[in-house]
């Protein structure tokens, strides 16, 4: 039963809403609509769309190679420090972008903790390119990818898991037959949340792979640059973020929002 909200809420909450819409409206006001086609298939703008789609994309296959066997870890494994294993993971979380970008060259740059060993030992440097962008987008998304999929674990009924150790089925067989589609939702909503993440980090790939057109210029970037040559570019560059985001929450309304 709907009930009519008091006024001492109804106002507040009004006020939130205009302060989230706004913003969003002014975009949509400001919008050069009369030359958005041509400006969308500039040079300059495919090619930080391309990279973009393409890093974030990579930046998910790896939080999905590596983060499932994690998440299944902290949801269904054993072990000392568990917990704190878990509050390092979602560590990236709260941390500011930048930080983290700064935290990645020390470990990764071509004076860092591996990083020197790489470039020494095979010549291979990750800083200030398209895989240290790859790099950077993995680091931020990840925790989106291990929450929502330890969360489809913790929800999955385990007596499958177990019927099918009594059946013979060793835990390979079993997670990949019975484990992995249970949590198949889960792993696509995190995917989702994962290469959104991906698609609009900017703090730790300026910091860890920087800005170079072509190379490590994304969606983000190119709007840094373009506020301070072209509004009207980087209001465009916006609007594909925008329109973006808004198809991601369309398509997990159901799942995190759950009314209809």
């Amino acid at each position: 039963m709907r009930r009519r909200a008091p006024l001492a809420l109804l106002i507040p909450a009004i006020i939130a809403l205009a302060f989230l819409v706004l913003p969003l409206a002014g975009l949509l006001i400001r919008a050069p609509w009369s030359t958005l086609p041509e400006r969308l298939t500039e040079p300059g703008v495919l090619a930080a769309l391309r990279l973009s789609l393409l890093t974030a994309t990579l930046a998910t296959g790896v939080c999905l190679v590596l983060g499932v066997p994690l998440a299944w870890l902290l949801a269904r494994g054993s072990f000392p420090g568990r917990r704190l294993v878990r509050a390092l993971v979602t560590v990236p979380l709260v941390l500011p972008p930048v930080v983290g970008g700064v935290a990645l060259l020390l470990v990764l740059g071509r004076r860092g903790l591996v990083g020197e060993w790489l470039d020494s030992t095979f010549g291979f440097t990750l800083p200030f390119t398209t895989t240290g962008v790859v790099v950077a987008e993995a680091f931020v998304a990840m925790p989106f990818l291990v929450i929502s999929v330890e969360g489809a674990l913790r929800g999955a009924d385990s007596r499958y898991e177990e019927a099918a150790a009594t059946l013979g089925a060793g835990r390979w067989t079993a997670f990949r037959r019975v484990t992995l589609p249970l949590i198949a939702p889960g792993v696509a909503a995190g995917a989702v949340l994962c290469w959104a993440r991906a698609l609009g980090e900017f703090g730790a790939t300026i910091t860890f792979a920087g800005n170079f057109p072509g190379r490590t210029q994304t969606m983000p970037l190119a709007v840094y640059l373009a506020l301070e040559q072209d509004l009207d570019a980087a209001i465009v560059l916006s609007l594909v973020l925008l329109v973006v985001s808004v198809t991601i929450l369309a398509l997990l309304r159901d799942r995190w929002v759950g009314v209809s």
